[in-house]
């Protein structure tokens, strides 16, 4: 009986990726509720929904939803987004850059004019107080406290105010009130019945609730005082109050619209660096081109001090290339026909012709700006935390203020309404979940940024928490550690030194192998001296070295076995040769007329600083260990200059993934710095993967982390950043939870048996402005964090 052979699983459908705009949210809860919509649509594998950005970024089966459904999806919470259009989406850092501005301009602006006429209302409210016989002892004690230090000021210098009748400045209060929340807390209002509609509650709902509640006591104080005087309490009014809260919050999100800006202020300068022409030679002739107008292959004139406006390939004339604004380095970098550069990178001398490569979307510059917006728009896993809470955050509110308000209507002091309502609004108005949501995204938005000024790009949240953690750094020895290119670190040289250093490189500059090259360089020297004269009758054999003349002198360069089958005596030789060998040197040796003329020792050098880096990071607590296909010689001698302890050797790619296990099963965090390329298996594998980058190639699949310039200062600058941002979001979610934890109940009055202290509802709207501002003020200071 046979069997059918097994059919192969049909592959996977294609995931798509769409980021959205997402208008309205204010807070965690306004987060937490457009994720939880766009992950219950069907279809969806990952929804991350950015307070910060106002964005969605959705992955999803096209088969099984549509980005006009995930859009319905959003809009049904009742928040308001779009399908991108192909110039927005472009253009999106300058959107979120204006839309900033525009929120601070609009908060600013109606705080103001709310400020200003909340002491108006408030010197207005001083004669009601005292017709009504009020000994200064009103619930909310700011209020009280006013009274007592500005009526007695007040009556001496407006004895007219007191003059005026109640009703009318009950009248002026009122409207005055009814205007204030129609024009300037109007999006509080309409956002809180829009998510009682969708059946959510958000920052706008405790806003609403307070500040409603205390209008509608107050509506009633004025038109129906009798329902107060009959229990011996007193009609107060509280419209100065609601007017000053509504400006308090809007003074708070002026000041935070602003910090926000200023976390996306790396992206916003990386993003307005390209040009927005290029001078491009066409049929002999230069012309200034918009660059939408540029095309592969289009040769492009740069000036001195021009920006480079496009990716590409000089094809003549030589210069210094200013690349700072990439890679971090400060010192420009010498570029000549036939070198690559970068687009938006500065031409401090020397006149170009550049041959345009990459443009829009696939230059290095757009993949950076790309690959630092999908980092500021992931979640880290220690926001998952705040997320929880926030789902539950306004609801439980909500039942703490009727709880409270309940409270104090049993308390036998009269007049025990007054201060009933004055508790239940100022919990509802001191309640932040504000704070929460921005305590972890501004951090990561702020550490991308501070990360991509120094060279190095972090691909978002998961892997900044991820390298915050990590206990070991494996370094792959060739092209990371090391410069991945051989060089001659020592000679000995018989007979006429400079006569023999030209032959050997005449017969060499003749070969192909890595190891001619070497020696090609170390007879050139590093002034490029007389060129090297043209050898005859060469010869290579694979494997062992080469044969030629040079000037009539017959010259052999290869292995100590190859010159000893063609008859030379190298025990002039010897002594060099056995010092060499046990420092795993690679050896070539050359004669001359069959005469031992010199041994090279090669090696792969180590990077500058390498020593000083794997030194730094081992005082930072970090174990080091040297992963190399090399043989254990080798790469011990690389381990021991580089002050490298623990080395695994001999390697294949696939031992390297293994030798990376290995270390995890021993409960290592481990980081592996590679190049990214032969690697990779190796940096996926890892907790972390940090690859060094390579010219223009920015965005290793494997890595979490791209260093942009070739310096291993950036392993240690990464884990530094990562560090100090893990440490900034403990903060913030310390201190918004224990601003709500401690805010919450001294609102609620759980101070006044003993002290006497109610929270003013007022208090309560600045103290909550202030942890919104100080959450993202404090991610800030990342922003100048020393990262060496």
């Amino acid at each position: 009986m046979s069997t059918a052979p097994h059919a192969p699983d049909p592959p996977a459908p294609p995931a798509a990726k769409i980021t959205l705009p997402v208008e309205g949210m204010t807070c965690a809860a306004c987060q937490a509720t457009v994720q939880r919509a766009l992950t219950n649509t069907p279809g969806v594998a990952t929804a991350a929904v950015n307070l910060m950005t106002g964005e969605a970024t959705v992955h999803y089966d096209p088969a099984g939803t549509s980005a006009e459904q995930l859009v319905a999806a959003i809009n049904d919470t009742g928040y308001v987004s779009r399908l991108p259009s192909a110039p927005a989406a472009a253009a999106g850092h300058d959107q979120a850059a204006q839309g900033h501005a525009r929120d601070y301009a609009v908060a600013r602006n109606k705080a103001m004019v709310s400020l200003a006429l909340g002491a108006v209302a408030m010197i207005a409210s001083m004669p009601l107080m005292t017709m009504g016989g009020h000994d200064g002892h009103t619930g909310d004690p700011f209020i009280a406290w006013t009274m007592r230090v500005i009526d007695p000021p007040l009556r001496s210098v407006a004895p007219w105010l007191y003059a005026i009748d109640h009703t009318r400045l009950l009248d002026f209060l009122l409207v005055s009130t009814v205007w204030v929340m129609a024009w300037a807390g109007r999006h509080f209002y309409v956002g809180a019945w829009q998510s009682l509609r969708h059946g959510s509650a958000n920052m706008n709902t405790l806003i609403a609730l307070g500040t409603g509640a205390a209008f509608l006591y107050s509506v009633i104080a004025t038109f129906a005082p009798q329902w107060f005087t009959a229990d011996g309490a007193r009609p107060d009014v509280y419209y100065e109050a609601v007017i000053i809260i509504i400006a308090l919050v809007l003074a708070g999100h002026a000041m935070e619209a602003r910090a926000r800006h200023n976390t996306t202020r790396a992206l916003q300068q990386l993003a307005t660096l390209q040009p927005s022409t290029a001078r491009v030679r066409r049929n002999g002739t230069d012309s200034d081109v918009p660059m939408a107008d540029v095309r592969a292959g289009d040769t492009i004139i740069v000036r001195p001090g021009e920006r480079i406006p496009v990716d590409g390939v000089i094809r003549a004339g030589s210069g210094a290339v200013d690349e700072s604004m990439l890679t971090g380095e400060s010192i420009p970098v010498d570029k000549q026909a036939g070198d690559t550069v970068i687009g938006a990178t500065i031409n401090t001398s020397g006149a170009l012709e550049v041959e345009a490569t990459s443009l829009g979307a696939s230059s290095v510059l757009a993949r950076i700006v790309q690959l630092m917006k999908d980092a500021q728009g992931s979640q880290a896993p220690i926001q998952r935390l705040a997320d929880r809470i926030s789902a539950v955050f306004v609801p439980a509110v909500v039942s703490i203020a009727v709880l409270t308000f309940a409270v104090w209507m049993l308390v036998p002091a009269i007049p025990s309404i007054t201060s009933a309502i004055t508790a239940a609004v100022a919990v509802l108005i001191i309640a932040c979940p504000c704070a929460m949501g921005l305590a972890v995204p501004t951090a990561v938005m702020v550490a991308s940024g501070r990360g991509a000024s120094a060279g190095v790009l972090i691909k978002g949240g998961e892997p900044l928490e991820q390298l915050a953690s990590i206990d070991t750094v494996v370094f792959d020895k060739t092209g990371t550690l090391t410069e991945g290119k051989p060089k001659v670190v020592d000679s000995l040289i018989v007979g006429d030194r400079e006569q023999a250093r030209r032959m050997i490189g005449a017969v060499e500059a003749k070969s192909e192998h890595p190891l001619a090259k070497a020696i090609v360089e170390f007879s050139l020297g590093p002034d490029r001296r007389s060129p090297l004269p043209d050898p005859g009758n060469f010869m290579a054999i694979a494997g062992k070295g080469v044969f030629a003349t040079v000037d009539g002198r017959y010259v052999i360069v290869g292995t100590q076995a190859l010159l000893e089958e063609s008859g030379v005596d190298t025990s002039p030789l010897s002594g060099a040769i056995a010092g060499w060998t046990a420092q795993a040197r690679t050896i070539v040796l050359a004669s001359i007329d069959g005469q031992a003329a010199a041994a090279f020792a090669i090696a792969d050098t180590l990077r500058p600083n390498a020593r000083t880096v794997v030194e730094s990071l081992k005082r930072r607590g970090l174990r080091i260990v040297l992963l190399s296909g090399d043989r254990a010689a080798t790469a011990t001698a690389i381990a021991r200059d580089a002050g490298i302890d623990e080395v695994i050797a001999e390697v294949l790619p696939d031992g390297k993934v293994e030798a990376i296990a290995s270390l995890q099963r021993a409960g290592r965090h481990v980081a592996m710095v590679g190049d990214g390329l032969n690697d990779a298996p190796a940096l996926a594998k890892a907790d972390i993967g940090i690859a060094m980058a390579s010219g223009t190639d920015i965005a290793s699949e494997a890595a979490a982390v791209t260093l942009m310039r070739s310096d291993l200062a950036g392993v240690e600058q990464a884990t530094v950043l990562a560090r100090k941002t893990m440490s900034t979001m403990k903060q913030n979610l310390f201190w918004a939870f224990i601003y709500n934890v401690i805010g919450i109940p001294v609102a609620a009055g759980v101070l006044y048996p003993a002290f006497g202290i109610l929270l003013s509802p007022i208090l309560a709207s600045a103290a909550m402005a202030f942890s919104s501002v100080s959450v993202v003020s404090n991610s800030l200071r990342l922003r100048g964090v020393r990262l060496s």
